[in-house]
């Protein structure tokens, strides 16, 4: 068998993306609850338009989203009925610190999450955690300017010490941050950044990392500390990190190299300890300082992760810099992509795997993997997804053979979305990534009733074979 026998399969959501009961047993208001959908979406995420509350307005779909917060037995049963051997899901931390700077967590919060938990250890689901899947609480938004602001070192280090010492025993594997390099694109989202005018957008943002590196150090420090068989690993979105150049033009190659180190450059410090030179060459070049203070560097430096974790869903072509000096991002001619321009590239999976490896010598995690698409429901209320079972096989094929073939050290792999949830790109319910289908859409109308797609069981005979039999059959 190519695929370990412990292999661990299974899902991956994100609390604001499936919980909903947004103002329930005490939780507090997120940055996440305030993105609407619709046209100022993109703007607020990336902390061009300052946006810290509710109004009449717009609609804003992580209020109710699936209501798996009342619903998560159902849905637990469902994942184990697959045969799941893993799901990771994510910390409201609104939930735990309603405003991120209380000094006693709410008692209902970590009760919703024991709760969680013991469902997934009854069916002997292993839980993976992620603390922080861009969640953060829009009073640390408001009062304190989000990860910009060294303050929030101390919120966090509360936060982890609590989930810790609550979870011992029972939670062994911890993400501390997902999608880390997502910060750079998407501030808003990534770290609660909303952008004063005229200020250096650059600086602020290179602040916020290295605020988010020194909190994922500690929260490795503390998480050893508590329990030393716990397993802490990094996260971040490994697709945007695939570049190809678009012609062999050296130009074009140095172009694919520079899109890929902006996104690997995180990894570099949680997996190696320090910032490596082709970043403080350019910080250098660009005027931008890392906010170091006494001891950073140490703490850095004796606590990277255990793990890489990452998600992919596609790759990219870069093309030499334009008159602008901006490098281009191009279509591939040789990829099919999804109805959201999402290039579909199994081979770049393995690519990914290979060059994670080669580069970092540390186990690997699939956290997340799928395809966004418009599913239609026949007569019979039956999605026939033929088309999420081809992607995911042809993925879990190229995964085989990065693993079987190439050597590469991977110890589980995780489906993004098992269950139709919102879209954090654009709010939608529309893009479906799940292997259950919720009966809700984009202006949040639908029962919520959840029903098995074609691809239910057919990820259930992937589980139950270890990967070895991946052919599209028929099932109902």
């Amino acid at each position: 068998m190519s695929f370990p026998k412990d292999f661990l399969w299974g899902g991956a959501t994100a609390a604001n993306q499936l919980e909903g009961a947004y103002n329930v047993d005490g939780r507090g208001l997120a940055n996440v609850d305030v993105i609407p959908h619709g046209e100022d979406r993109q703007a607020i995420i990336t902390g061009k338009m300052k946006h810290t509350a509710f109004d009449d307005k717009h609609f804003y779909p992580a209020k109710k989203a699936i209501d798996h917060y009342h619903r998560y037995k159902e849905d637990i049963a469902l994942f184990a009925e697959m045969g799941f051997k893993t799901y990771r899901f994510s910390i409201g931390w609104t939930r735990i610190f309603p405003k991120g700077d209380e000094r006693t967590p709410n008692e209902a919060g970590l009760k919703f999450y024991d709760d969680l938990i013991n469902e997934c250890i009854k069916y002997d689901i292993e839980p993976l955690v992620t603390i922080t899947h861009f969640d953060i609480p829009m009073h640390l938004v408001d009062e304190y300017g989000g990860w910009r602001n060294r303050k929030m070192l101390e919120f966090y280090e509360r936060l982890v010490t609590v989930l810790f010492n609550r979870y011992k025993g029972k939670v062994k594997y911890w993400l501390t941050f997902n999608e880390i390099n997502v910060l750079f694109r998407d501030p808003f989202i990534g770290a609660g950044i909303v952008f004063d005018d005229g200020e250096n957008e650059e600086q602020v943002k290179f602040n916020a990392a290295h605020h988010e590196l020194m909190a994922s150090a500690i929260a490795t420090k503390i998480a050893h500390e508590v329990d030393p068989e716990n397993k802490v690993g990094c996260m971040f979105a490994a697709g945007a990190g695939q570049f190809y150049p678009a012609s062999p033009h050296p130009e074009d190659v140095r172009a694919a190299q520079v899109m890929k180190q902006k996104d690997y450059f995180l990894i570099d410090v949680q997996s190696f300890g320090e910032y490596p030179n082709y970043v403080l060459k350019y910080l250098e070049r660009e005027g931008i300082s890392i906010p170091f203070e006494e001891g950073d560097k140490k703490i850095l430096n004796e606590n990277t992760v255990d793990f890489i974790s990452f998600s992919y869903y596609g790759s990219f072509v870069a093309e030499r810099a334009d008159e602008g000096g901006d490098i281009k991002v191009v279509d591939n001619p040789y990829l099919e992509s999804n109805d959201w321009g999402t290039p579909i590239d199994p081979l770049g999976f393995r690519i990914t795997i290979n060059d994670l490896y080669d580069r970092y010598q540390k186990p690997l995690f699939v956290s997340e993997n799928g395809i966004g698409a418009y599913d239609n429901l026949d007569e019979n209320g039956y999605v026939e997804d033929d088309y999420r079972i081809e992607y995911h096989a042809k993925h879990i094929a190229a995964m085989k053979d990065a693993i079987e073939l190439d050597g590469a050290d991977v110890f589980g792999y995780t489906t993004w979305g098992p269950i139709d949830l919102v879209s954090a790109s654009s709010g939608e319910m529309s893009k479906r990534y799940g292997f259950i289908y919720v009966d809700r859409d984009d202006e949040g109308n639908g029962t919520l009733e959840r029903s098995k797609k074609k691809s239910f069981n057919w990820y259930k005979k992937v589980i139950e074979t270890n990967g070895e039999d991946l052919t599209n059959e028929s099932f109902r």
